[in-house]
Parts: C-alpha cells; sequence; structure tokens
C-alpha cells in the first residue's frame, strides 16, 4: 500500500534543539546490534540506568518487547524483519525528536536495514553498536533457549543458525561482551557519549 498524497508534515511549535537544551543533554540513538544472547539488551537497559543516574530522558526500546505490541503483525520472514526495523527506526527518530537518548536492543541482522535506519537521522544522531560475541559463546548463555529450539529445528529463520548475521563494517562502537564486564561496556558507551559532547 503505497503513501496517501493526502497527509503534510507538521512542524512542532517546540523544536528538538528547544527540547535538548531543556533537558540538558543532546538525544540521539545507540542502535544495539547482534546476535541473540550477545547481551544487547542487558546492556541496553544498564546504559539507560546509567543515564537516568545522571538525570538524563532516556528510554530503551527492546526487540521482544516491540513485536508483544507495535509489530506483533510481523513475522520472521526476510521481509517481515525489514519492515520491523523500519517501524522501529521510525520509532526511534521520534523520541530523538522529542530530546530524548533512546537505546534499541534489535538483532537486525542485515546491514541494509540497519543503513536505512541511519538515513532517518541527521549525522552523528545514529549511533551503531556492535555487541560483538562470538556465537558459541552466545550459545552456551542461551538464555531464552532460543538456539537449541533452532539447533531443533523448531525455529525457522534463526539468526546465526538458518539465517545470516551481517555485522556492521564501522559501528561507531564496538563492545566484546565475552571479554568486558557489563560496568565496562557501559563506561566505554558513557565516555564515547561525552567524547560526542551529547552528555
Amino acid at each position: 500500500m503505497g503513501k496517501s498524497s493526502n497527509i503534510t508534515w507538521h512542524n512542532s511549535t517546540i523544536t528538538k534543539q528547544d527540547r535538548q537544551s531543556l533537558n540538558g543533554h543532546k538525544s540521539c540513538v545507540l542502535w544495539f546490534t547482534g546476535l541473540s544472547g550477545s547481551g544487547k539488551s542487558t546492556l541496553a537497559n544498564a546504559v539507560d540506568h546509567s543515564l537516568h543516574l545522571e538525570h538524563c530522558k532516556s528510554y530503551v526500546l527492546d526487540g521482544d518487547n516491540i513485536r508483544h505490541g507495535l509489530n506483533k503483525d510481523l513475522s520472521f520472514k526476510k521481509e517481515d524483519r525489514q519492515e520491523n526495523i523500519r517501524r522501529i527506526g521510525e520509532v526511534a527518530r521520534l523520541f530523538v525528536d522529542s530530546g530524548q537518548i533512546v537505546t534499541t536492543a534489535f538483532i537486525s541482522p542485515f546491514r541494509e536495514d540497519r543503513d536505512m535506519v541511519r538515513r532517518m537521522f541527521p549525522e552523528n544522531e545514529f549511533i551503531e553498536v556492535f555487541v560483538d560475541c562470538p556465537i558459541d559463546v552466545c550459545e552456551d548463555r542461551d538464555p531464552k533457549g532460543l538456539y537449541k529450539k533452532a539447533r531443533n529445528g523448531e525455529i525457522p529463520n534463526f539468526t546465526g543458525i538458518s539465517s545470516p548475521y551481517e555485522a556492521p563494517n564501522h559501528p561507531e562502537i564496538t563492545i566484546r561482551t565475552d571479554e568486558l564486564s557489563i560496568g565496562q561496556s557501559v563506561d566505554k558507551i558513557i565516555t564515547y557519549l561525552k567524547a560526542k559532547k551529547i552528555l
């Protein structure tokens, strides 16, 4: 279904810059990408907690939570995965426009989809965080038992097993969760945000 020709974009009276000024920090999306079990959700929530302690306006968009509501009509076929990421990109853009720092925890396995989202944002507002963890470590963790089900053929199109994961070529931040603690990982991300004068 194509876009209606009878709609018009309405600019807000209060701008993104106004909201950032009120909040005392800039806004951006921290786009966490990595295999299932790599630690995306754990790390995104730990960063959100750290930002909260710093009195920053922030929010976590988690892959499973979004599929309970906004994207519950989508499957895990490639075209639905693409639509899943497109919708999340649009929602993240609204959060950034509201002056917040939004962290997103989605496998988002395909580079073209992540690049599509990157193009939605001005320069420096899309920060790709590659949560890099060897698949054998992810599979050993297997917090949801998904790898076991995928190996048994119970889950089709499972990233890393029956569907590919395309690692970022040039992420802004890379976190090796098999080498760094949660605290060290959070510190690395917060240090980046301060260096870029987002905080």
